[in-house]
């Protein structure tokens, strides 16, 4: 599609008033309410009376990275179990009422959160809360639904994992990046682990994490903070705390990392041969001040898009990649990692791309970012910071996800104030901190039947980035 110069001109414009006034107005940040119901449930009130309409979310204070040994992908399994049954709802019907009701429902699981979610009219939220309610404390599970659900998930592997040449290196290079943290581990599970995974496995998991001690309940929408308060005493506020629940959360600490390591994986199915880096760095929850906001704008210069100094090296000068990128990944509860990739047309131009990729990334850390740089990526950061102001579900994910992982209401809301305030010293100094070659894996993922060997460094003394 074609932009014309005075559309961009008026993109620019509004994005620079944006960014002028976000200080002083915090973005139009919403009225949110914020309390604690008697069993440590924390719930979170986001007004939006534009529409009759409402998003409703339970978000549980565990994941993947919280599983037993031996149990990997038991975090996701119980996602999947959760819609089976209560004492009050019948085998399957969980989304099915939701559906007849006029709403959708789903669930996902990560590394550190599972979240459970419906988008419903107004008047039927007093239901969708007893529900959730219901199976936070209820569930009930037969050795039947168990062994059929365990064939799902494990089809999902095959399918999401097995059959998918890139999701196979990612997966490998992540058990790499991490020496001892079970962000190694994919939340889906190790297949081996997974097909042992039992009735018993699953009840134990969820009567230890599966509390209102543990969760956060955020509702978005067409409510108000009484009416919120009234309905969640009397349906959540009903089920009993766990305190077993505060020393539950057991993670081993990643320890000093010393050594650059590289995965190379050959697959026939695989296509295009393509570059993988991945860095470990802080997450928002772990990072210095204002060290992940500096992260976030690297990235988005460095990485994201056709006009970051990435794409336009690898792609459009050197033609060495067909498309090129990265990103910054912050929301993790222990640590976050930065990722670049590229896609090369021939095996043989990795090396020439991870020369030329070290290169950008050698010049950030020697010369920084250009001011103009800064000011786009801020622009672009808070002008989608704004629309997403406007979207109900992106508000509910947006603070349900922060305060899950401990941080505060105004934590969450300062990051367009924080945003702003990265100068092109900051951007310069995380570079230098965080893009160490010893804290990375390096992988190279090939279409030829060769042997899955450590991908060979390009030639050349620079090869620290």
């Amino acid at each position: 599609m074609m932009h014309s110069p005075g559309g961009l001109r008026l993109f620019t414009w509004v994005t620079l008033i944006m960014l002028a006034i976000l200080p002083t107005h915090a973005s139009a940040q919403p009225a949110i309410s914020e309390f604690k119901l008697d069993n440590g449930l924390q719930v979170v009130v986001i007004p939006d009376h534009r529409a009759p309409v409402v998003t409703h979310m339970v978000w549980y204070k565990v994941g993947a990275a919280d599983e037993p040994k031996g149990v990997s992908g038991i975090a996701h399994f119980l996602e999947h179990l959760m819609f089976k049954s209560t004492d009050t709802i019948p085998l399957g019907e969980f989304s099915k009422i939701v559906a007849r009701l006029g709403g959708q429902d789903n669930a996902f699981t990560s590394h550190d959160v599972t979240s459970y979610f419906q988008r419903i009219a107004k008047e039927r939220l007093p239901t969708v809360m007893e529900m959730e309610a219901d199976r936070m404390v209820n569930l009930r599970l037969t050795e039947p639904e168990v062994l059929t659900e365990r064939d799902v998930i494990l089809e999902e592997r095959r399918s999401r994992i097995e059959n998918n040449p890139a999701a196979i290196l990612d997966e490998q290079m992540s058990a790499t990046l991490y020496y001892s943290h079970p962000y190694g581990i994919p939340v889906i599970g190790w297949e081996h682990e997974m097909a042992e995974l039992s009735r018993e496995d699953a009840l134990d998991f969820y009567k230890l994490f599966y509390a209102p001690n543990n969760a956060v309940l955020v509702v978005a929408g067409d409510v108000t903070a009484d009416e919120v308060r009234t309905l969640a005493e009397t349906t959540y506020g009903k089920i009993p705390s766990n305190p077993d629940v505060a020393t539950a959360r057991k993670r081993p600490t990643e320890p000093p990392q010393r050594a650059a390591r590289r995965v190379k994986y050959s697959d026939p199915r695989a296509g295009n041969a393509s570059f993988h880096r991945d860095y470990i760095v802080p997450s928002y929850t772990t990072a210095k001040p204002g060290d992940a906001e500096a992260l976030d704008l690297l990235m988005k210069i460095a990485a994201d898009g056709a006009t970051s100094r990435v794409y336009r090296t690898l792609v459009v000068d050197e033609k060495v990649a067909s498309s090129a990128g990265g990103r910054y990944s912050g929301s993790g509860l222990d640590s976050g990692t930065i990722s670049l990739y590229a896609v090369a047309d021939a095996p043989e131009n990795l090396p020439k791309i991870e020369a030329s990729l070290d290169k950008v990334l050698a010049e950030i850390r020697e010369n920084g970012v250009t001011d103009d740089e800064l000011k786009r990526a801020k622009s672009n950061y808070i002008a989608r910071y704004v629309y997403q102001n406007d979207d109900q579900s992106s508000l509910a994910r947006r603070y349900g996800w922060g305060v899950a992982l401990g941080r505060t209401i105004e934590q969450i809301q300062a990051w367009p104030e924080e945003i702003s305030k990265v100068t092109a010293d900051d951007i310069k100094r995380v570079a230098n901190t965080y893009l160490d070659i010893n804290h990375s894996v390096t992988g190279y993922l090939t279409p030829t039947a060769e042997a899955n060997t450590p991908a060979d460094p390009p030639a050349g003394p620079n090869n620290r980035s």
